[in-house]
């Protein structure tokens, strides 16, 4: 089959897809309690701390600076858009309201950034041949799967339908089908930016982990069972990327 935009849209579309399958998992749960809900945030804070890093470990090699400066850029970005959803507390989204409106908001918001640099990955790939691009595809398709996961994480526990959670999680991976293409078409411009979108969607990542999700789950949950949450989704996480591509 020939390479060309629609098969790279196409492609994209379907890791989009991959990550509303991270919400399964909570059509099997049924106990969303405080401790619960900690548990989640710990183990969601694991997750994007090892996507992060190897965020980080991938742009390195692209450009140092540029990387350095997307991060710091990406934390600022998710700081004031932090500070610009301060005192809505009426903010309403679905069943959330409130506090856990703003967070369901936040995490949308920072996985949608992350998926804007896998979308820019899928279709740099494709522009290095058929076989290279399939390879990457089926690479993020699985690599988003946990990605969705984090995503249920912080909406269910807070009262959002799997349906929903689903939802949210294939929404936040829709700049993938849309940025692929145009990546495809423009190889040599979006490869330059790449790292400064690397660096932007770890900083925003990092930034929640320790402003929105850990200081929750310390309120909510045992150290121990935080420690065990979040140790062992980073080590899965970060595990599953180094066997997918070698980060």
């Amino acid at each position: 089959m020939a390479v060309n935009v629609w098969t790279v849209t196409l492609a994209a579309a379907v890791t989009a897809i991959a990550t509303g399958l991270g919400a399964l998992p909570f059509v099997f749960v049924r106990d969303m309690s405080r401790r619960w809900l900690g548990t989640s945030n710990a183990t969601a804070a694991g997750f994007m701390l090892a996507a992060s890093v190897a965020l980080l470990w991938q742009g390195w090699g692209l450009g140092p600076g540029r990387l350095a400066a997307g991060a710091a850029l990406g934390a600022a970005f998710l700081w004031a858009f932090r500070k610009l959803l301060h005192g809505h507390d009426d903010l309403e989204i679905g069943r959330l309201a409130g506090d856990d409106a703003i967070k369901a908001l936040v995490i949308v918001g920072v996985m949608t950034i992350h998926s804007a640099s896998e979308g820019v990955g899928v279709g740099v790939s494709y522009g290095g041949g058929e076989r290279l691009g399939i390879l990457i595809t089926l690479a993020i398709a699985v690599h988003n799967i946990p990605e969705g996961l984090a995503i249920s994480l912080v909406l269910v526990p807070r009262g959002t339908s799997v349906r929903m959670a689903a939802w949210w999680s294939v929404f936040s991976s829709l700049p993938q089908p849309l940025i692929a293409p145009l990546a495809f078409l423009f190889v040599e411009q979006f490869r330059s930016v790449l790292p400064v979108g690397l660096g932007f969607a770890a900083g925003a990542m990092i930034w929640m982990v320790a402003t929105e999700l850990m200081p929750e789950a310390i309120q909510d949950a045992p150290p121990r069972w935080l420690v065990l949450a979040g140790g062992t989704s980073f080590v899965v996480m970060l595990g599953s990327q180094l066997a997918l591509f070698g980060v």
